[in-house]
């Protein structure tokens, strides 16, 4: 990893490991590596998700029958991992929705307090 890639950020005991199948794993680890280092995509890997928040997006990863989605947000310094679901309706469900709000809203707080702590001890 070089030092200008964005690391990822997953909310401690927020998200669980999905049962990825060995393809799909590899996929969704070679899509999010892409992100960490900058790159933005459209459609067919992603598409925004603002209902959520500024920044957020749905990556798409097909595996086998089941399409699961990540959803991330693009902060300044990092890839936040918001939800990862199994995709069964067109719509996306409204808790995942109301779920990857709270703990983006969570990750903002923290980001703050953090930057706030770090300019006090200055």
């Amino acid at each position: 990893m070089s030092p200008r890639d964005k690391p990822l950020v997953w909310l401690s005991g927020e998200i669980k490991t999905p049962p990825f199948g060995p393809e799909a794993r590899f996929e969704a680890g070679f899509l999010l590596r892409r992100l960490q280092r900058g790159e933005s995509f459209g459609l067919p890997h992603s598409r925004p998700m603002p209902t959520i928040g500024s920044g957020c997006h749905e990556l798409r990863v097909v595996d086998g029958k089941v399409t699961w989605r990540i959803v991330y947000h693009i902060a300044a310094d990092a890839v936040v991992i918001l939800d990862v679901f199994k995709k069964q309706t067109m719509a996306t469900p409204l808790s995942v929705i109301n779920a990857s709000k709270r703990r983006l809203a969570d990750f903002q707080r923290l980001s703050q307090t953090k930057k706030e702590t770090g300019r006090a001890k200055r």
